[in-house]
């Protein structure tokens, strides 16, 4: 499945016809640097925004990673798209770094690809997930910094 126009990781293929969950991930994934773990902290530091789109049924036994604001996934476009009415307060612009997290990195990639179809071009997704990051023992906090609804 090649990327519509050449753009990296983006959503549909440039055929139609059915494709399976992991060639349309694959797709989502094409061309783009994914963010480990060991390097979020980096990239945060750098000025890297972190969006957390797990369900809250995960999110509140797991805990949360410090600095990551939570977007519940069904509003993620609307709450981060500049030009909507319904954008969260200071939220990234187009061409800041978002590093979206969820359960172990899967779901992260396709957020990550709607959000290069919004516009915002240095969108990605932690390896691993959330699951990655505590089993790298990096620290965890039972609240979340920032929650968006």
């Amino acid at each position: 499945m090649s990327a519509e126009q050449g753009t990296p990781g983006r959503r549909r293929a440039t055929d139609a016809g059915r494709h399976s969950i992991e060639e349309i991930l694959a797709a989502s994934r094409e061309g783009i640097e994914r963010v480990r773990a060991s390097a979020l902290a980096a990239r945060v530091e750098a000025g890297a925004h972190v969006i957390d789109i797990r369900p809250a049924t995960v999110r509140e036994p797991e805990g949360h990673i410090p600095g990551a604001t939570v977007v519940e996934r069904n509003v993620l476009e609307w709450r981060m798209d500049p030009g909507s009415a319904h954008r969260m307060e200071h939220g990234p612009e187009y061409d800041d770094e978002i590093i979206v997290v969820c359960n172990e990195g899967y779901y992260s990639s396709l957020a990550a690809r709607d959000l290069r179809d919004l516009g915002f071009h240095r969108a990605t997704d932690l390896i691993g997930g959330f699951r990655g990051y505590r089993r790298a023992g990096l620290p965890i906090e039972d609240s979340p910094t920032r929650y968006v609804d």
